[in-house]
């Protein structure tokens, strides 16, 4: 298998042709989703089962080109065009992505953009008491809130509805953390002061739903879950969460301490995510049999892989076992590769 690609900027990413609202077919999109949208509800009911999502990522839309709705929409609009041509099981749909600092603005917190780069934040308190002792607005009402539920009635106006919207990417509390408070100071509070660390957490749980119901009440009948980078469907549960930060800290430390305010806003894990093989990720998951735990829990493993036929066969080879519930998530440059790759992962899942 080929090692993770450091030359470019989305190892994920197609390039797609940008498509304004009024050259996009709503109604074709919609007739060629409904199928896959049935097979998606079928399988969502199944004790276990395979299917295959032909992700289409466009760079642009999670880095720079955040920043700009009309340019984000377009892109999107191109990337749902291009995806009809390639041999899938469940839809693509658009996403209001602006940033990661969302919890972090209420706290006064606001981006820092550099030309050609996604928005970053510098952390700007120096102690965990600092954080807590700050009382922070609701999501709603900071310039990044403001601005994400713009881009989704903005999105929801031109698709007319008509086209599946997730919410924006949501970050577990662990995460959250990072853009206010230096994580090596912070990793020190999970050892020294780990009641104030759960106080906080709840605190940004609670500041997360608070904004999740806001972005729900517009997108309404549209909505896709589990959102973000999972495969999604409007017939589906559930809210994508990203726990980068997780990998920081020891499997006990996360279900003391930061699984709590984690299930504060969704109760039972739904599906679980995660990169398959070298091209994905430079830290790819290496022990893909430990994955088997999951058969027969109802559990779905959405697993990114990124590469050619034969890796993409080695890793589903060895995700793979009766009773699992498995999304494999190819990246597949071309239709005609494409459709090799379906077939190769129902022939081995079925």
């Amino acid at each position: 298998m080929k090692k993770f690609n450091i030359s470019i900027s989305d190892s994920q990413a197609t390039e797609v042709v940008p498509l304004s609202p009024g050259k996009f077919d709503f109604n074709e999109y919609v007739e060629y989703s409904e199928p896959l949208n049935k097979k998606c509800d079928a399988f969502w009911k199944s004790s276990s089962g395979v299917m295959v999502y032909r992700r289409m990522r466009v760079a642009e839309c999670f880095s720079y080109g955040c920043r700009d709705m009309k340019t984000s929409l377009e892109n999107q609009l191109g990337a749902l065009k291009k995806s009809m041509l390639f041999k899938a099981d469940i839809p693509n749909f658009l996403e209001p992505w602006y940033g990661i600092g969302t919890i972090a603005s209420a706290y006064g917190s606001d981006y820092i953009w550099l030309e050609g780069n996604a928005p970053a934040m510098k952390a700007s308190f120096s102690s965990l008491d600092d954080v807590i002792s700050c009382t922070p607005r609701e999501v709603t009402t900071t310039a990044i809130g403001k601005h994400t539920l713009q881009m989704i009635e903005f999105f929801m106006e031109k698709t007319k509805g008509k086209l599946p919207i997730s919410l924006t990417d949501t970050q577990s509390p662990l995460n959250m953390v990072g853009h206010l408070l230096p994580l090596d100071q912070f990793l020190m509070s999970f050892l020294t002061e780990p009641e104030k660390v759960l106080h906080l957490f709840d605190i940004f749980a609670n500041l997360s739903l608070n904004f999740n119901k806001e972005q729900v009440k517009i997108i309404g009948d549209a909505l896709a879950c589990p959102g973000h980078g999972f495969a999604s469907s409007t017939c589906w549960k559930g809210l994508g969460m990203s726990d980068d930060n997780a990998l920081m800290i020891s499997p006990e430390q996360y279900l003391e301490l930061a699984a709590p305010s984690v299930e504060k806003n969704v109760k039972g894990l739904l599906m679980a995510d995660g990169a398959f093989s070298p091209e994905t990720d430079p830290d790819a998951i290496s022990d893909l049999e430990a994955f088997h735990c999951l058969a027969n829990t109802g559990i779905v493993l959405n697993a990114r892989i990124v590469g050619d036929l034969d890796t993409i066969e080695q890793q589903v080879k060895r995700l793979w076992v009766p009773g699992m519930k498995l999304v494999v998530v190819t990246y597949c440059s071309t239709p005609e590769e494409q459709a090799k790759a379906y077939d190769l992962i129902h022939e081995i899942c079925e």
